[in-house]
């Protein structure tokens, strides 16, 4: 790899400008006013990948944002690996809560300050300069295909069908998706676990318009009101979820499984002190590591209804209205839960009220073993690179196209991903360290060797 890591050294300034130019592209997919955003950001990395020498790259529409798609077939005998990333970006809202404006990258303490600066825009870009790399000095072990999508922050809706449509085109031995993280920047880590999804919108609409809340007042029921008891009723003191039958499906973790997930290097006084909270709260009798893992949730992403402007209006609202995230762990079935959600939701509204729930995008949650040679190889990667062996760890985030790939395409996936959990994803001031993308750049190639060297042995 000597060869790989001078190549690397001497350009890191230029994998770095062009990061940011990728960065300041605005490729919001959840709002339409960003569509020609995304598709900038499309052809930007599509001029990338070929500068960086990968062969066929094409912009191949779908029913939404577009996918970016580009290979390098070296011989039809090595290993071939399949590259996913997304390069669409979460909304930046609340504006006023960034420190800089989210789509002018700066650097501060080492860190890179943009929105998709992790998520998943740095991490996506790795993967292009470190195939340049191993391209430009002729060390590429295996055949590559990449993959890029626009609409991953949006449920990857049309990912699907572009799986079931280009099957032979994608067929590869394995899947290799940066899009997660590792425990700290002295302890590497590899997801191995992710928690599935279903997201749905809850409204609930009382009078035909909005009233006087003195005239009104205690003889209309208040859509606001009720919603909030609604939500308030879905746990009870225990911290569990009360929706019947939610909990029947969920995977038995052994005794012995859970002592060594909690083996893992955290400290609590340092988590509510990086968070600014006086205690952590969830599921009694589980540790916060086994909250954010193993255990399912049921959170409130948002919240709106009446007059939330400034001074003073006395309204009763006609209509309240919340998102709702489930996240799920192995064996829940996402439609099933969200099923059960619906009914369970429906059933609280006092008469007074008419309740509309509307399911949004959902996910699988994933497991992958870690006695194959796709996790041997990234493991094998990771400690050259970081020094030591490291730790699989199953993640709380949700990446619903982990099961999407092995169920098109009969393909296991591998999560070696370079971010932190303090990098504010889907917040204000989201960051990427410099550390975290150059090691990405250096690690990636080692994980190539290691993986046509394992192949070919078995």
């Amino acid at each position: 790899m000597e060869t790989v890591n001078a190549y690397q050294e001497s350009n890191r300034d230029r994998f770095l400008e062009e990061l940011f130019s990728f960065l300041k592209i605005p490729s919001i997919s959840a709002d339409p006013a960003y569509k020609e955003e995304v598709s900038n950001a499309a052809q930007w990395l599509s001029n990338k990948m070929t500068e960086a020498g990968i062969d066929g790259v094409e912009i191949i529409p779908t029913e939404g944002h577009p996918i970016v798609y580009g290979e390098k077939i070296m011989d039809p005998g090595l290993p071939t690996v399949l590259v996913y990333g997304h390069y669409d970006v979460q909304p930046p809202d609340p504006l006023e809560l960034w420190d800089s404006p989210p789509f002018e990258p700066v650097i501060k303490n080492g860190k890179i300050y943009a929105r998709g600066a992790c998520d998943d825009k740095g991490q996506l870009y790795m993967h292009v300069k470190a195939f340049e790399s191993m391209h430009k000095t002729n060390q590429l072990a295996c055949n590559v295909k990449f993959m890029f999508e626009g609409e991953e922050e949006v449920g990857s809706e049309h990912l699907g069908k572009f799986l079931e449509d280009h099957k032979d085109r994608l067929d590869s031995d394995v899947i290799l998706v940066s899009d997660t993280s590792i425990i700290s920047n002295d302890v590497p880590s590899i997801t191995v676990g992710l928690r599935g999804l279903s997201y749905v919108e809850v409204e609930v609409t009382g009078p035909n318009k909005d009233l006087h809340s003195g005239v009104y007042g205690g003889a209309v029921a208040n859509p606001a009101n009720v919603l909030c008891a609604m939500i308030a009723s879905l746990h009870d003191d225990q911290g569990r979820i009360t929706i019947p039958g939610f909990y029947d499906d969920v995977a038995v973790i052994t005794e012995a499984e859970r002592e060594r997930m909690n083996e893992a290097p955290f400290d609590l006084e340092v988590y509510k002190d990086e968070l600014g909270i006086n205690a952590v709260h969830g599921e009694q009798g589980y540790t916060t590591l086994e909250r954010t893992s193993i255990r399912p949730t049921l959170d409130v992403n948002g919240i709106w209804g009446g007059y939330i402007g400034e001074g003073a209006k006395t309204v009763l609202p006609a209509k309240a209205a919340a998102k709702i995230s489930m996240r799920l762990v192995p064996h829940q079935e996402p439609d099933k839960i969200t099923e059960l959600f619906v009914k369970h939701f429906e059933s609280l509204a006092p008469p007074s009220v008419q309740v509309k729930v509307t399911p949004h995008h959902g996910g699988q949650p994933a497991v992958t073993p870690t006695d194959t040679d796709e996790y041997r190889a990234a493991a094998m990667a990771m400690k050259e690179t970081f020094g030591k062996d490291p730790i699989p760890q199953r993640s709380g985030g949700s990446i619903p196209i982990v099961a999407l790939f092995e169920r098109i395409l009969g393909v296991k996936t591998v999560l070696l991903g370079f971010g932190l959990d303090s990098d504010a994803i889907h917040s204000p001031n989201e960051s990427y360290g410099l550390f975290n993308y150059y090691k990405g750049i250096e690690t990636i190639p080692h994980f190539f060797a290691h993986y046509a060297r394992l192949k070919q042995i078995s």
